[in-house]
């Protein structure tokens, strides 16, 4: 049996452990081909080299607390800032062996002057910083000689349901890398952080401070997103994280690795979410205004008209819509699905450049 065969067995049959008795579960979940009890260990064993540690140095700028003081400031001419040098450790996921691309959260990187990277087997690497993109939190390394690297498989966040196993690896707390075991708790999930393109995978796999940029993996041993971020009143693991969707990152990544930064556009159009069914659905994302000019009028756009599907994926709310058109390049077409008059239409919108720089979607796209 292969290894994800296995997997997919387990998923099955670790249902009945809490269902039947102990003994009988015991006789149950034996693999009568091996006679092994089920275990994550293959699925473990094939995915984790593809997981790094990264520490980083740097120097950031923070207040000087006798800034604050009138008669310093007067008399003693004291800088309002002071920079101040700083170590960290985080995660990352090798995406590309070839040339050595590692994806991993902004936040790990934002501030470094010198990356290494370490792989599971204990070797260390130099890397670079191809790019970072602060909206999504997610950033890309190049290893600067890579070799003998094992890379994973991406996967299809927009496929993930609601109570898929995943597993996440990282490097939480700079003890070395440990893997987790949770379920996707909830998907689609905004309102994490004050700037940015959101749609948060919630899990409840365990995610500490330090599994920053590590990855959050479906039973297929496919890498499904980066790990990011913690819900913590005390700083340690509650059983609620979050994690950027790889087709997210993707999108991110192949800007950076085409241009080193991120270029987002607009098509011209205000959206709000559905607050209530439109010829039957109850999800989408409702123009509430459509500028003059814009690439949306041009398309055909229509204030009312109800935004169902983007280049075939389903939208669930405005601020997934406002994701699509942020993560899409400049010039390139987004094809959508909307409702109107209780008919189903299509049309072919062109995202143009931003007028002015934004780093924000505020309710326009």
């Amino acid at each position: 049996m292969k290894p994800n065969q296995i997997v997919m067995w387990i998923c099955g049959l670790s249902l009945l452990l809490g269902l039947a008795p102990v003994g009988r579960a015991a006789a149950q979940v034996i693999d009568p081909a091996t006679g092994r009890i089920p275990t994550l260990a293959p699925l473990v064993k094939e995915v984790t080299p593809a997981v790094v540690n990264i520490s980083v140095q740097g120097r950031i700028r923070e207040d000087n607390p006798l800034y604050q003081d009138p008669l310093f400031r007067e008399f003693f001419d004291v800088p309002r800032q002071l920079e101040k040098e700083f170590s960290a450790t985080g995660s990352g996921v090798i995406v590309d062996a070839q040339r050595g691309f590692v994806l991993t959260a902004n936040h790990v990187v934002a501030h470094a002057s010198n990356v290494q990277i370490t792989t599971k087997d204990g070797r260390k690497f130099a890397a670079k910083l191809v790019g970072r993109d602060p909206p999504t939190d997610v950033a890309l390394l190049q290893i600067r000689e890579p070799n003998g690297l094992k890379a994973i498989k991406l996967g299809n966040s927009d496929a993930l349901q609601v109570g898929d196993f995943v597993i996440a690896v990282g490097n939480p707390f700079g003890l070395g890398q440990t893997v987790t075991s949770g379920l996707v708790g909830a998907l689609g999930r905004t309102g994490l952080v004050k700037q940015g393109y959101e749609d948060f995978i919630q899990t409840d796999a365990a995610i500490n401070p330090g599994n920053s940029g590590g990855g959050l993996i479906d039973l297929r041993g496919e890498l499904v997103g980066i790990n990011t971020a913690i819900i913590s009143p005390g700083g340690g693991n509650v059983g609620i994280g979050f994690a950027v969707p790889i087709n997210m990152a993707r999108k991110v990544m192949d800007q950076l690795v085409a241009t080193g930064r991120v270029t987002r556009g607009r098509i011209g159009v205000a959206l709000e979410d559905m607050d209530a069914p439109v010829a039957g659905h109850l999800e989408g994302a409702r123009i509430t205004e459509v500028s003059p000019g814009s690439p949306a009028e041009r398309a055909g756009l229509r204030k009312g008209d109800v935004i169902l599907k983007a280049d075939d994926i389903p939208i669930r709310s405005a601020t997934q819509m406002r994701n699509v058109i942020g993560l899409t390049p400049v010039g390139h077409e987004v094809h959508l699905t909307i409702e109107r008059d209780r008919t189903t239409e299509n049309a072919t919108v062109q995202v143009e450049p931003l007028a002015e720089p934004r780093t924000r979607a505020n309710g326009r796209s």
